[in-house]
């Protein structure tokens, strides 16, 4: 979510470059107008021709003509549309159709929910998406014994709203063939009880072990679910986003070109870093896409999440401390796939959350860089989230850009600090001291791990107040107010 303010400021100066006589298509009255321009902060009217915006300011007649349409605003706030940089957008649209297992406060309301709703599903109809957060019951981890006597028709495979881990009942691992008998995977967990039987959660890499057995999307639910995704988007002022991907491979770039005609959003469309010889010939025969549709972004994973205590630290988990995280990829092959994709010119984004994850990953950048030469590369850490303090100055340094989500601020950080403790904590969620650095900071919400809303991620960026209030101190009613759409920076502290 990245907020341009330089395209009203310099709106603001195009009025005086402007013919006053040239009449609007469509004339919004009575608004009270974001420019960020500190010079003038608000206004009241804007004028609007074909896909060019004329005037912002209070002279309601200074652009109206004989045919111009008139819209009266009635005091509602404007602001440009707003461009979240980091969403799993196909996938936001189906779990917008799926059970919501995000608010859940107790095992017994999770059962309940999916007990609810597979009671409404046809025999076999795979349960996905879910969303769900151990942490609001405690931190407990679901197994596959709640829910089997309620899903026995329905295979289930629900995630933790971080995607970093999953649930599956027995129907599913028995349609997966794994049991006790399964190996580990390289990259991910696969949590067992005393007997060494798995219990139902699969980590990371591991989730893969049932992933082949759900079947694919076809293209028709696959359409519906962006139409869906576009609407939500749309319906909270979120007109570009950039999409790092929710299926392997090319099948989401691929349902966007599929409705290229009928896209009411801006999509930038990323594929996964290991396909990047692919995209390197996709963008010799095809270019990069246009306004409404880019491509030649790359997405790839060092570790997991601090959620699922999957996270890349030097430290093990204060409330684990026989982990401190694991490598999603093998370094060595996700080091050459991030060499040999700048090499090829394409823009390479890279999820890193453990401080030892963001370390190993600004120094391959670094290294790319000098390997390859300098040039306009704006390299992307995905999340940013655990920094030490010496990652925070390399940022600016070596102009990689901190893609980070502000509204885990609130929400992870009721927990956090037990994962990590105090002092690693402090360099957490570093906005401030990455803008101080010098850091090209960019927002998104990271899309169903956090809820879309723009407004929600500004709140969270500006208070930091945890969802349950308690971290830093309550501020009475202002995450209401942001609900219902009060300009953002009432609250700043």
């Amino acid at each position: 979510m990245e907020l341009k303010t330089s395209f009203l400021a310099g709106l603001l100066f195009l009025q005086s470059c402007q013919n006053a006589r040239e009449a609007a298509d469509v004339l919004y009255l009575n608004a009270v107008i974001w420019t960020g321009d500190s010079a003038q902060p608000s206004a009241s009217v804007l004028a609007v021709k074909g896909d060019k915006i004329l005037y912002v300011g209070g002279d309601a007649n200074l652009h109206k003509g004989p045919r111009t349409r008139v819209v009266d605003l009635e005091g509602r706030f404007v602001v440009p549309g707003f461009i979240d940089n980091h969403t799993h957008f196909l996938s936001g649209g189906f779990q917008l159709a799926s059970v919501d297992l995000r608010s859940a406060k107790t095992p017994q309301e999770f059962i309940q929910r999916l007990a609810d709703f597979a009671r409404n599903l046809p025999e076999g109809r795979w349960i996905t998406g879910g969303d769900w957060d151990h942490e609001t019951w405690g931190g407990e981890l679901p197994k596959k014994e709640w829910i089997d006597s309620v899903t026995a028709r329905n295979p289930v495979f629900v995630n933790r709203l971080d995607g970093h881990m999953a649930l599956a009942n027995s129907l599913a691992m028995r349609l997966a063939k794994v049991g006790k008998q399964t190996k580990e995977v390289a990259g991910g967990t696969i949590v067992r009880d005393a007997e060494g039987s798995p219990t139902g959660i699969f980590k990371d890499e591991a989730m893969g072990l049932i992933y082949p057995a759900i079947p694919e999307a076809s293209p028709e639910a696959l359409d519906e679910a962006l139409v869906r995704a576009m609407d939500h988007a749309l319906s909270l002022g979120v007109t570009q986003v950039h999409d790092v991907g929710s299926y392997g491979g090319f099948t989401d770039l691929e349902t966007y070109r599929r409705n290229a005609g009928k896209l009411k959003v801006r999509i930038y469309s990323m594929v996964p870093v290991g396909a990047w010889a692919r995209m390197a010939e996709y963008v010799a025969g095809n270019g990069r896409g246009d306004a409404m549709l880019r491509w030649g972004g790359l997405k790839g994973f060092v570790d997991g999440s601090l959620g699922s205590t999957t996270a890349w630290f030097y430290a093990p988990y204060d409330d684990e401390p026989n982990t401190s995280g694991l490598l999603v990829n093998d370094t060595l092959q996700l080091r050459e796939w991030i060499l040999k994709a700048d090499s090829a010119k394409l823009h390479v984004a890279v999820h890193a959350i453990g401080d030892r994850a963001n370390d190993w990953l600004l120094g391959v950048y670094s290294e790319a860089e000098a390997l390859n030469g300098p040039r306009d590369r704006r390299f992307r850490i995905e999340h940013a989230q655990h920094l030490t303090r010496k990652a925070i100055s390399q940022f600016a340094e070596l102009g990689v850009i901190p893609s980070m989500q502000p509204y885990h601020a609130i929400d992870d950080g009721r927990w956090a600090e037990k994962r990590i403790g105090p002092e690693r904590i402090k360099t957490t969620y570093a906005f401030r001291s990455l803008l101080d650095a010098s850091a090209k900071l960019t927002f998104g919400s990271d899309w169903t791990v956090a809820p879309l809303s723009p407004l929600e991620g500004i709140y969270a960026a500006v208070t930091r107040q945890t969802l349950d209030g308690k971290k830093p101190r309550r501020m009475g009613t202002a995450r209401e107010d942001f609900r219902r759409g009060s300009p953002p920076l009432l609250y700043r502290q």
